[in-house]
Formats: C-alpha cells, structure tokens, sequence
C-alpha cells in the first residue's frame, strides 16, 4: 500500500462505477504528499475522470503524468480553478496551505476532497466553516486509514449490522516508519505539519467518532515527545491522547515514528472496538508474524470467535458515495460536520498536549 518511507499511498481496488464516463469529472491540485495517488485512485475507479492537474513542482508533475498518462498539465492552478468541466479537485498539499486551497476551490464553485490533515489550525477550521456555510459546497477529507482499508469498512459494516451491540471503547495504533531521509523539508517544520496529533492522529479520532456513533467528543488528556531524533528539534515522534465522547465511548490512541526496520510494511497500524455484545480487532497492514498481507478482522460475539481475510473483498464505497454526494448534494460518503469534527479535536489534542522531555523517560 505505501513504500518504505510511507509517503506514497496509492491503494487500488475493484472498480465499482456509480457514474458513467464523463458525467463527474474532477482534477488534482498540490502533490507535496503521496496520498494523492490513492485519493485519485479511489475516485477513479469509481467512474470519475481525471482530466488535469496542476504542480509548481516539475519533478512532481513527471511522476504524475507517469502514473496518469492521459491527465492534462495545467499551466496554473488558476487554469483548473475557472474550468467549467471541473467538479471537485482533489489535493495533497503541505499541511498548512490546505485549508487556504480549499477556500479558493469552493470560491472557484468547486467541492474539494483535500488529504489529512485538513487543517493546521483552530483559526483555518473556521474559515473553512464559514466558506462552506456561504458557498454550499463540500470540504471533505481523504481520513485513509479507515475509507482506504477494507477492514476497517468491513468493521464499520458489523457495526453498524449489530455484531457487537453498542461500542463502548475504542483503542487505536497508529505506528509509522520514519525514514528521515526521504522526507521532505516542510515534514519536520511544526508550524507546517502541525503536530502528531493533528496529524496522523486525526486518523485515530476521525474512527472513533465513526465506529463509536459520536457526533461530539472532549479531549480529557493528549500528551507529545521527541524522544529520538534530536536533529530534528520540531519533530514530535511519540503521542497519545484519551477522548471521551457525547455517546459514553471513551477512546484512547497513540501515534508513533518508532516502526522498526525489521517490520515488512510502514507500520502495524491496529484497531480494538469493545462493543456491548462483542469484540473486533484489525489487524490493518499485516498479521504480524502470520501473514505479510493485511485486512484481517477478528470478531468475537455470541456466536464465536471469527477471522475474516478481507484483502480485495470489499471495496472502497466512500469514493463513489462523494461522487454521488456532490452530484445530488447530499451526505452518505460523510458529513461536512463529521469531517470538521475529527478535525477540530485533532487540533484540540494538539493544543492541550502535555510536553514530554527525554530526561523525564522512566528508565
């Protein structure tokens, strides 16, 4: 799914068309990261044409029109801005310009679909608020980890099927290899990436609202660390926080850089969902030790204890949901509250996230 230093993330599945040829047409903007591929992908496959795309970056745009032979390379983001054919762009860019990007696409009379993190700040969240309440068009969020793994869709599915009653906890893992050296310069700045938490944590946060039902959630404790990479003093490589959301469910997730070498994919990304009735567990990226291959489920219920092997299995509906979403304006694939709500408690458990030095590390 990603190569060794995790920026390029570009899953392929099934193709599931909701649309026909040339009835959603879309365009890419801003490749600073490699999630674009799989947020193309997904659109893709879904029946959507990629008709161009738009980078300052001539070495980005090689790979790109490598990738998508037939894509068109605008001359400016302008170019793709005022194009008629354009319904939604989708874009990558450093974390802190996405939220000024999306602005000017929903300005333009576009939807934008923008990769996580969404926003950097408090005050880009509600710029974002505000443009949307005055354009009516969407500002939704490629939140990978759970729309580009068929397990955790499939999870969502028993869940929402009842498999294990109501979910009362949520616990996430969120490891990443590092690779330093194969990042870019914008990776390591805080004020660009805008923290671990706000960062790949809004992955783990983004599920617990979605698997536990919430619709609102206080941060009750978040915490951060450098405690490896000294050379790269704006780094945080360690972070966990706790929730507690509007339902009951509580959460608690930790998000690291400490993958190690030995591991054979970026990270052994899990879930645990305790539910009422039931247990499920993913095992996302790989069964470790077992299988190099990911997607595997486990339930436990009143029926037993079940394994599902999920890879190729179920597909990725989100993407043609945000087709048909933005088509008829309406809200299956998620709701603009839900996406701003992940993003706003990202930035909360960034801000309130107690510092941790390495000489206070327990020995």
């Amino acid at each position: 799914m990603t190569n060794q230093d995790g920026m390029t993330y570009a899953p392929k599945g099934k193709p599931s068309r909701v649309v026909e040829e040339g009835d959603f047409t879309f365009a890419a903007i801003a490749l600073d990261h490699g999630h674009i591929y799989g947020m193309c992908n997904g659109l893709m496959e879904a029946g959507a044409v990629l008709k161009s795309v738009y980078d300052p970056d001539p070495v980005k745009l090689k790979q790109f029109k490598e990738t998508y032979p037939h894509v068109q390379v605008s001359s400016s983001e302008q170019e793709i801005l005022s194009d008629p054919d354009v319904q939604l762009i989708a874009g990558a860019a450093i974390p802190s310009e996405r939220a000024a990007l999306g602005i000017r696409v929903m300005e333009a009379g576009k939807d934008y679909f923008t990769d996580k993190t969404p926003f950097t700040s408090l005050e880009q969240l509600e710029q974002a608020k505000i443009t949307v309440e005055r354009t009516g068009k969407k500002y939704m969020v490629y939140y990978s980890e759970r729309l580009h793994v068929e397990s955790a869709v499939y999870a969502g599915q028993l869940i929402q099927q009842g498999a294990i009653g109501d979910v009362l906890q949520v616990t996430g893992f969120g490891p990443h290899r590092l690779n330093a050296p194969n990042r870019p310069a914008w990776f390591f700045k805080k004020e660009q990436y805008g923290g671990i938490l706000c960062d790949i944590g809004s992955h783990q946060i983004e599920q617990f609202l979605f698997f536990s039902g919430c619709t609102d959630a206080r941060v009750l404790h978040s915490k951060v660390a450098n405690y490896t990479n000294p050379d790269y003093p704006e780094l945080e490589d360690y972070g966990d926080a706790t929730l507690l959301g509007n339902t009951g469910a509580t959460q608690y997730f930790r998000v690291d850089w400490h993958t190690p070498d030995g591991l054979s994919t970026w990270g052994d990304g899990r879930t645990f969902i305790t539910g009422t009735k039931g247990t499920i567990e993913l095992r996302k990226y790989v069964d470790l030790a077992r299988e190099k291959s990911g997607d595997h489920l486990y339930l436990v219920n009143e029926d037993g204890e079940q394994h599902f092997s999920l890879a190729g299995k179920v597909g990725f509906p989100f993407f043609g949901e945000l087709i048909l979403d933005c088509l008829n304006r309406t809200e299956q694939a998620m709701t603009q509250d839900h996406a701003f709500k992940a993003a706003e408690l990202c930035l909360l458990a960034q801000l309130q996230a107690e510092h941790i030095f390495p000489q206070e590390r327990v020995r």
